[in-house]
């Protein structure tokens, strides 16, 4: 066979959100504000749940672990980030790109079968709540949770293994802000076939096994829902549930926008504007999101301001 002549790549340049000089500095200020809200709302909220005793229940107990995953996923993204704003060119070497690609994936398949973890436990709160404590046991949730980063360890080691087995040659500048999967494979001089299915078929599981998991739970939420005979009751078991639709839409809507096209129909440009809500924007709403919009973490914050200042 005959060699090809081709040198390996051993750093990549990452092109950014966009290339004009005059966004540099007004996205960066941009990006660091949504960073640090999203590091002091994920902080808050995991120090809140941890230090009120009214908040040791399963349900928090998830979105103590999901406030955790949405931390580490922006640490992951969002400083390198910001160093595209500011430096001219910008490099990544390789191993410092497969690290980085490889927690990605971690905490973003993490995220996708946790929030199905947390319709499972908003299903059985409200369809079976006399059978919640047993349901619903510490032991129950820890198995739930390990079950969350074992799949998510699974994922990101399987993509990531066979990236590592994909050839670069010249071409190195990654058309995105960070090292994802589509963006690198497009630089890639060996076949990528197998990239592509192991993508898909671990995309495919790990967005429609969650969607189809929270579908059905809220069918069965729904529905029990609806054979609630007071007002006050059925409004108080859907305020229950409202957080967690609106983060599942905004995560899951983006993922899917970018995970489940085929390559020939995704555009790049429009992939970087769909990953900024997942791995940016999601990060800092979810603890407004879970705050904003419930009671018990109110109490508990209002709780702890008065301990703390007063």
């Amino acid at each position: 066979m005959e060699k090809r002549n081709c040198s390996l790549v051993t750093e990549f340049i990452l092109i950014g959100l966009t290339d004009q000089p005059g966004l540099q500095m007004p996205l960066f200020f941009l990006f660091l504000g949504i960073y640090m809200g999203t590091a002091v709302g994920n902080l808050g909220m995991i120090t809140l749940i941890r230090l009120s005793s009214n908040l040791h229940t399963p349900m928090y107990y998830f979105l103590c672990s999901l406030s955790f995953i949405d931390l580490c996923q922006s640490t992951v993204i969002t400083p390198k980030m910001l160093l595209t704003f500011l430096s001219k060119k910008n490099t990544i070497s390789y191993p410092d790109c497969m690290t980085q690609f490889y927690f990605f994936a971690f905490f973003a398949i993490s995220e996708c079968q946790m929030l199905a973890v947390m319709a499972y436990d908003r299903y059985v709160a409200i369809c079976h709540p006399l059978l919640y404590n047993l349901m619903m046991s510490h032991q129950v949730c820890s198995w739930l949770v390990s079950g969350v980063y074992a799949l998510g360890l699974v994922g990101a080691t399987a993509h990531t293994g066979c990236l590592l087995r994909v050839i670069f040659c010249k071409e190195n500048a990654i058309n995105h802000y960070f090292c994802d999967l589509f963006p690198l494979l497009e630089l890639s001089c060996s076949s990528t076939y197998v990239n592509e299915v192991v993508a898909l078929a671990f995309s495919t599981f790990n967005i429609l096994f969650p969607t189809l998991t929270i579908i059905c739970s809220y069918v069965f939420i729904i529905a029990s829902i609806l054979k609630i005979q007071s007002t006050g009751g059925r409004s108080k078991a859907f305020s229950t549930c409202s957080s967690h639709i609106a983060a599942v839409g905004v995560f899951f809507g983006s993922s899917a926008f970018m995970y489940l096209q085929p390559s020939s129909v995704s555009s790049m440009d429009q992939g970087k504007v769909s990953s900024v809500f997942y791995t940016v924007i999601v990060p800092m709403l979810n603890p407004l999101i879970y705050s904003l919009r419930n009671k018990d973490v109110k109490i508990a914050l209002k709780k702890m301001i008065k301990r703390t200042f007063f």
